[in-house]
């Protein structure tokens, strides 16, 4: 290169379609992010390369949710104030402790400020215990084989949590890219090097390894180099050689000796030189040898700049992610919040954006349910001295997860099923963008947050007892004033969940009124508890005969997880819950699981990322592999009204 030989702009580059351009390229030569396994305890701000399920569930055990008395539940039947009982130690109860294991015969606990001692061995109580009273069933806050978070999911320590309260010692994660760095400039002199004039303390590839640090890259900073076009192409090829991508800071403008575009296009290919931006017009857009080469000029303004637009999307890119945002954003309550005026209120909320505006509905907020941190969008900060807040009110609520990724969100409110996180997982995986949330209500609840317009879809599966057939019918009656489809989704096997054996010969629903046995249900509204209540009147049994009728759990892994822990003998649910707890299963019949949809979102691309997803191949065999499930028309729509 001569002397006085400059360079001229290649380009004068919009920074959307820089971005889009070099993006593109660089997809082209990824085959495949970088993946390592670490420890759950180092893993904090890793992005996640899979879904991680849980290997035990939490708690782990039947425990006491405070400190008081165990007891059984029937000798306490008729305590009033008029009328107290009076218990023996060791004999009638125990004393308990927060956490302690609940064992047989023992199946309720009294807080011990309604607990009167009269002497050592004697306490009295004037309230009589419910079954089941103040105890945390085994997989109350997870459940062995639930998702504890999904892929491309950055893990903070709330999520550690988790990971150790499900048994999870290591994860897979993408490898953090390696980002070299190299100053250039014949001006530039080190921080502890002596000031001469016309120098210039190096200063911009200390912010660049910062970033990086907090990005989630591995920065490795080269020591400047020289306006000297041997030695910086030396240097060049050493940095790709070394790392996933490479910054040059400076050397990227007009000048005599700004070298940077010549080497990049002399040793790889220049995609863009000179974005249509002040400050950092001069910025050099590379790849090399299939890695991401940048020219970011020298000035520390435009240096920020770029590096901001470029490299942190960049880096995000090879964590198979996108650049979060953090702001505090304006949306309505779906539900009433109650809250205590002595104390200042963390409400974990779960947010979606329906027709324009923010839905926020609270989560799990009792002191013991890590995943409703997990699952939260945002928090919602109630003051002292409030009494809470009304369903429809406008609230303040700070951000944990980027506001795009809730507007790109499908919420779904309504019945449970596994193949709910599955389908989310695989959306995520097709397109980063979108994201899909399950809130599990049942059935019927699902049905009236659409009429509520709050939810994109509900799942859903109730039978119509008169004519035998599913769903149809239930969107007419209560959504009979709106234009509705019906996307098909799959037919479940629903049946008893019972212990590994079946150790107590149960056969039919003819078996629930034995005084052995210990029966466990779902939520009123639940499709399941549809089910049952119709085989139960089809049988023609009394459901207060049955022992544990009223104990509801909120999904199918709820309860065979009750039955895994020996706190029930059987429940209703699908097969796949009961195969993930390696539990029996006697079946009762085929169901139709489908998602009711207002017609009126069926042309928005997350509903049509969710039916091809129904569709593919990839979910067909994720659930051959679950077992329990057939796929007759799946991913068909049917309008009604």
């Amino acid at each position: 290169m001569k002397k006085k030989e400059r360079n001229l702009y290649l380009s004068n580059v919009d920074v959307e379609e820089a971005l889009d351009l070099y993006f593109r390229r660089i997809d082209e030569n990824l085959h495949g992010l970088n993946v390592e396994k670490v420890s759950v305890i180092e893993a904090q701000g890793r992005v996640t390369a899979s879904p991680v399920f849980a290997r035990l569930s939490s708690p782990n055990h039947n425990a006491s949710a405070m400190d008081g008395i165990a007891v059984k539940a029937k000798s306490t039947f008729g305590a009033s104030e008029a009328s107290p009982i009076r218990l023996k130690r060791n004999k009638d109860f125990i004393f308990i402790d927060t956490g302690d294991p609940i064992k047989e015969p023992f199946d309720a606990v009294i807080m011990i400020e309604d607990v009167v001692e009269v002497d050592e061995e004697t306490v009295e109580i004037i309230k009589a215990a419910s079954p089941w009273q103040d105890i945390r069933p085994i997989g109350e806050d997870i459940v062995a084989h639930e998702m504890i978070v999904p892929s491309h999911h950055t893990i903070r320590p709330v999520d550690i949590g988790a990971l150790l309260s499900g048994g999870i010692l290591e994860i897979e994660v993408y490898a953090k890219p390696r980002v070299g760095i190299m100053p250039t400039g014949t001006e530039i002199i080190e921080p502890q090097e002596s000031m001469t004039e016309g120098k210039i303390i190096e200063s911009n590839s200390r912010v660049f390894e910062g970033l990086v640090k907090e990005y989630g890259g591995d920065p490795k900073r080269y020591k400047p180099v020289e306006d000297d076009y041997e030695l910086l192409r030396h240097q060049v090829l050493e940095a790709v050689e070394e790392n996933d991508m490479v910054i040059i800071n400076a050397g990227s403008s007009a000048g005599t000796e700004d070298y940077t575009v010549k080497l990049i296009r002399e040793l790889g290919e220049v995609l863009v030189h000179g974005i249509a931006t002040r400050p950092g017009k001069p910025t050099i857009l590379g790849i090399v040898q299939g890695k991401p080469v940048m020219g970011i000029p020298g000035y520390p303004v435009s240096a920020y700049f770029v590096f901001d637009t470029f490299a942190k999307p960049l880096i995000a890119k090879y964590l198979g992610q996108r650049v979060p945002n953090r702001p505090r954003v304006e949306a309505v309550v779906s539900k009433r919040i109650v809250s205590a005026l002595k104390h200042k209120e963390y409400v974990r909320m779960k947010l979606g954006m329906v027709d324009q505006q923010l839905i926020a509905t609270p989560l799990n907020r009792g002191a013991g349910a890590t995943m409703s941190l997990v699952r939260a969008d945002g928090i919602l900060i109630i003051p002292q001295n409030s009494e809470g807040v009304e369903a429809g009110e406008r609230v303040q609520v700070e951000l944990l997860k980027d506001i795009h990724d809730i507007h790109h969100t499908i919420v779904s409110i309504g019945s449970h099923d596994l193949i709910m996180d599955i389908i989310g997982n695989d959306m995520h995986r097709q397109n980063a963008a979108y994201h899909l949330s399950s809130a599990h209500v049942g059935s019927l609840g699902g049905l009236m947050a659409l009429r509520r317009g709050e939810a994109h879809m509900a799942p859903i599966h109730l039978l119509d007892e008169e004519h035998g057939e599913y769903n149809i019918s239930f969107v007419k009656k209560y959504l009979g004033n709106l234009d509705m489809a019906l996307i098909k989704g799959v037919k479940r096997i629903q049946g008893f969940i019972l212990q590994k054996g079946n150790p107590k010969n149960i056969k039919n629903f003819h078996d629930l009124i034995r005084e052995d046995i210990q029966f466990v249900n779902r939520q009123r509204g639940a499709g399941t508890r549809i089910l049952v209540d119709y085989k139960l009147k089809e049988s023609k049994i009394d459901i207060e005969a049955i022992s544990g009728y009223e104990r509801e759990m909120t999904t199918h892994m709820a309860v065979a997880a009750a039955v895994a822990s020996g706190a029930a003998d059987v429940g209703v649910g699908v097969l796949s819950a009961a195969k993930a707890l390696d539990l029996d299963f006697i079946p009762i019949g085929d169901e139709d699981y489908d998602f009711a949809v207002p017609q009126k979102y069926l042309n928005n691309d997350m509903i049509g990322l969710f039916i091809h997803v129904l569709k593919s191949q990839t979910l067909k065999e994720s659930l051959e592999e679950l077992g329990g499930y057939k796929l007759d028309h799946t991913g068909e729509v049917i309008l009604i009204n």
